[in-house]
């Protein structure tokens, strides 16, 4: 009998184990079949484009692409302020030499991937004649939208093209600061302002309700080039540099130039 029961216990042992085997291998099969994510900032002009990508990129991958879209200027300060963040790509080189000289991003990943360019825009269907940057400066334009210069790089590139022209002094006062630049969209689009200072890749998103009046002449601004790194504090270092290799290839690329950005030289 004793013998009996102790064959028994040893048969509920070795079943307990093999279920406890049979979880675990279970477990590690249910992690490993696990979508990877990771989260990425980027500037507002880049939202389209990156919402395609991060379709495709996941019927590539199976990895799911969160975003934080917003002024580069706002989202370098958050992340600063430590937000989660895998992947930052910038519409201005500016915030990016800020996080790096703060050692936040793997300064080794950190590449160009496109460029963009400047354009004048009023209301579709508007009978105000702007032809060039310094149409701007007539009595008929009465407010003039561009993002914040201190946050939004297309308005310091907008400040450039001002200076460059010697208008900005003179139009200060009728300039409406945005907090980002669709937002500078959204003022022309109601008719608030004569006009605004976009990339040329947000009249597409305008759907016909702006109209480009006219485009800035080459040197009369900074070279709008886009930066992207992986953040130094990642959470998930390799999906977030296979998400950058993503957006530096050929597929990703071709998304891009798909919403009017340009290649970089």
């Amino acid at each position: 009998m004793v013998r009996d029961a102790k064959h028994f216990v040893m048969l509920v042992a070795v079943a307990l184990m093999c279920g406890s085997i049979s979880c675990s291998r279970q477990g590690s099969q249910s992690t490993e079949g696990k979508e990877k994510q990771i989260t990425v900032a980027a500037a507002i002009s880049l939202k389209d484009a990156f919402l395609s990508m991060a379709q495709l990129y996941r019927e590539h991958t199976g990895d799911r692409v969160n975003f934080s879209f917003g002024a580069s200027g706002e989202l370098m300060r958050q992340i600063e302020a430590g937000a989660p963040v895998d992947v930052f790509a910038s519409a201005g080189q500016r915030e990016m030499d800020d996080l790096q000289s703060k050692a936040l991003i793997k300064a080794s990943s950190r590449a160009d991937f496109a460029r963009n360019s400047l354009v004048i825009v009023r209301l579709a269907g508007s009978t105000l004649d702007l032809k060039a940057v310094g149409d701007l400066a007539r009595q008929a334009v009465k407010r003039i939208s561009i993002g914040n210069p201190k946050t939004v790089p297309a308005g310091m590139y907008a400040q450039q093209l001002l200076a460059h022209t010697q208008l900005w002094h003179k139009l200060q006062p009728r300039l409406i600061f945005a907090e980002n630049v669709r937002q500078v969209l959204d003022y022309v689009e109601r008719g608030e302002v004569s006009a605004g200072i976009v990339y040329a890749t947000d009249v597409g998103i305008a759907h016909g309700k702006v109209q480009v009046a006219a485009s800035a002449p080459d040197g009369s601004y900074g070279p709008i080039l886009y930066p992207i790194a992986v953040m130094k504090g990642s959470a998930h270092p390799g999906g977030a540099r296979e998400f950058e290799r993503f957006v530096l290839g050929a597929e990703g690329q071709q998304v891009l130039r798909k919403f009017g950005f340009l290649p970089v030289k």
